[in-house]
């Protein structure tokens, strides 16, 4: 089942969708948005895959999960879910400088 990759898709879209409605990142400076996400989600790859190395870290199991892996116990949901979370922040964080500014 893909239930949890689909919800992160979703949320996903709809920070996309307040960014844009703001015109807060992605829709201002894509390049810099893009550039500043992936720098924020390779950091937190290389820190889950260093976790894993550990044993710190490791896949679970679940319904919701699609079963799919990108490397051993790193589901493809950590992939959006680790931009979802940057996303996230970013936007939080351009949104609270503009309101402080107005």
């Amino acid at each position: 089942m893909i239930l949890y990759l689909l919800a992160l898709a979703v949320s996903l879209l709809g920070m996309g969708l307040i960014d844009f409605r703001h015109k807060l990142a992605l829709f201002t400076q894509p390049l810099r948005t893009l550039a500043t996400l992936t720098i924020a989600v390779v950091v937190f790859l290389i820190w889950d895959l260093v976790g894993i190395a550990q044993g710190i870290f490791f896949r679970g199991s679940g319904p919701y999960l699609t079963g799919i892996t990108i490397a051993p116990e790193l589901p493809i949901e950590e992939v959006f879910f680790l931009t979802l979370l940057s996303y996230t922040i970013l936007i939080a964080y351009l949104g609270f400088a503009k309101w402080r500014k107005s």
